[in-house]
């Protein structure tokens, strides 16, 4: 009889540990997906953030970006791979450069059918959405729900397209009354509240804000009225042997004589509003007029970025309210960065500093530290990844990117990258086509100078060259040193290894001359 008893004792006993091992013994809740908020702009550079340590950082109204920094991780050394709209969103969006998704212009639209983020989220639980700035031309793939501006939209009044009325191209569309980056804040937040909230969520919020003509709200009218901002040492950079480069780029008197016809113009495109006219120069000299567009093109911009920091106050404020701060990955970047004067330039494009880096920042309490930075080099075709990575999704072979989860989760910074492939493909003589490639202390660039048949170039040839710029000693790249003998051993490192950066990136293009018979 005792022996019985024991025997059932034991059995319960066994019965009880594959009970523990199945269900883990853990009377917790399951641990739940995350949910990601990517936020992005247009050209909002790294130099109008205000924690970049710029010459604007005093002028700049920062409290959101700035909530987002003290409370999560700025990346210093994030990289596009192609600074320009269409082909930094083709990337971000498929983790592969321009030259395996097949959007290498401005005139290039991203596939339907191309594998993306929110598709593979989508197949894995997330709701996905999209609001704002899409600028891939097809219909946005991968989305229980978008709202997007037609090409650039308009900063007032904007037309959205939505499933229901959705056209290829500039067609269809509904119009609603507001400012861009309010419209897109305030459909942000209804979004979030009218969401399922019995599943994770992927948001793409994206901004028209700060594309040219720059346009802003009337209450930030008096933003830096009166202040006079400080200029770039290059601002007076007029020609390009100053600093030994070999083109003249997008010079500040391009967008001078754009303010002018459009004051004389009285037939505007709605789309292309620039505030603050008429425009006038009457009577200045020529360091007059740059210095005197510089001071309208930088206010300009900077009260354009204040309606973007008004509305991620707003959205950050409604995941507080709603308890979903500690749960949600918020991103906030730009597409690229933007030259707010440098070199006498304004735009984009170049593999120059202001032009190819992206400031970011991001934050998700429950993992990531606060206010930390980290040098990493990293790449736009990465971001991918990293979501993938926080939702437990391994990325497909055809992602390019890696994810960076362990540099953020890190205390010391690992710089598992050494160098970044960048490759400019749309041609002009004013922009020369060109690739390179940038470690954490110099950079080659290589200009070729052709279109090599891709849309929306030119057929009129450059000057090849090349350029070096340490920057170590020579941060604002104001110096090319390529014909330094002091640099000589260096730069035959860096072309063998853009050659084998090229290679490793997929890059088969043979149209250029090729680069070690140089």
């Amino acid at each position: 009889m005792f022996c019985s008893f024991i025997k059932t004792l034991k059995n319960l006993f066994v019965v009880l540990v594959l009970f523990c091992s199945i269900n883990s013994c853990n009377t917790s809740k399951p641990e739940t997906k995350p949910n990601i908020l990517f936020i992005m702009a247009d050209d909002h550079t790294s130099q109008a953030w205000g924690i970049y340590n710029g010459i604007l950082d005093n002028y700049v109204k920062n409290d959101a970006i700035k909530y987002l920094a003290n409370n999560g991780t700025v990346l210093n050394n994030m990289f596009c791979t192609n600074s320009i709209c269409v082909p930094s969103r083709a990337s971000i969006l498929t983790g592969q450069y321009s030259h395996q998704n097949g959007v290498y212009t401005l005139s290039d639209h991203l596939s339907p059918d191309s594998l993306n983020v929110a598709k593979i989220l989508n197949n894995n639980g997330y709701q996905t959405a999209l609001i704002g700035k899409w600028h891939l031309k097809k219909e946005p793939s991968g989305f229980d729900y978008y709202k997007v501006l037609p090409g650039q939209g308009k900063y007032n009044n904007p037309v959205f397209k939505t499933k229901e009325n959705w056209e290829d191209g500039y067609k269809g569309g509904v119009e609603e009354p507001g400012f861009s980056s309010d419209v897109i804040g305030n459909s942000t937040v209804r979004w979030l509240k009218d969401r399922k909230s019995e599943k994770p969520f992927f948001l793409m919020t994206h901004f028209k804000a700060t594309h040219e003509p720059f346009d802003y709200p009337e209450r930030h009218n008096e933003f830096l009225k009166n202040i006079d901002i400080p200029e770039p040492e290059s601002l007076h950079d007029y020609i390009p042997s100053s600093s030994g480069r070999s083109f003249s780029g997008q010079q500040l008197e391009i967008l001078t004589n754009r303010w002018l016809n459009y004051s004389k113009n009285k037939d505007h495109n709605s789309d292309t509003k620039y505030p603050g006219m008429p425009f006038s120069i009457e009577n200045m000299s020529k360091e007059e007029i740059r210095s005197f567009s510089y001071q309208k093109f930088v206010k300009d911009f900077l009260r354009c970025a204040a309606s973007i920091d008004d509305n991620l106050q707003k959205i950050i404020d409604h995941l507080k309210e709603s308890k979903q701060i500690d749960n949600t990955i918020i991103v906030y970047t730009s597409d690229q960065g933007y030259f707010l004067g440098e070199h006498g330039f304004f735009d984009k494009r170049m593999m120059y500093e202001e032009s190819s880096r992206m400031p970011f920042v991001i934050s998700y309490p429950n993992e990531i530290l606060k206010s930390r930075r980290i040098d990493d080099l990293i790449l736009n075709l990465d971001i991918p990844s990293l979501f993938l990575d926080y939702a437990g999704i391994k990325p497909p072979k055809s992602f390019q990117g890696k994810s960076f989860r362990k540099s953020l989760e890190s205390k010391n910074n690992s710089l598992a990258r050494k160098f970044t492939y960048y490759r400019y493909w749309e041609h002009s003589p004013v922009r020369p086509a060109h690739l390179g490639v940038r470690s954490n202390k110099n950079k080659l660039i290589y200009f070729y100078g052709e279109g090599l048949n891709k849309k929306n170039t030119s057929k009129i040839k450059s000057e090849k060259a090349w350029e070096y710029y340490d920057l170590v000693k020579d941060p604002f790249e104001l110096k090319n040193e390529i014909y330094n003998p002091k640099y000589k051993n260096e730069i035959l490192k860096l072309r063998k290894e853009l050659i084998k950066q090229k290679e490793l990136a997929g890059d088969k293009e043979t149209l250029i001359p090729k680069i070690n018979e140089i």
